[in-house]
């Protein structure tokens, strides 16, 4: 919402400009999306290497007292 808003203030200041940044987002939207599915592929990798990591600790750590 907040983005809406600031496009329309983009709009009145300069709409030539406000018209470029809406054609230009889907294009830079889809050029972005390899990286970002890397970044959440990256992210799990370290999330399960992480968990790998601290089983042992967890495990010799005993139960959690209530």
């Amino acid at each position: 919402m907040a983005a809406f808003f600031l496009w329309i203030i983009l709009f009145f200041l300069c709409w030539p400009i406000a018209i470029l940044a809406l054609v230009l987002y889907p294009i830079v939207w889809l050029l972005t999306l390899p990286f970002r599915l890397v970044g959440i592929a990256v992210n799990g990798v370290f999330g399960l290497l992480s968990a790998m990591f601290m089983l042992p600790i967890r495990l010799l750590r005993g139960p959690r007292a209530i």
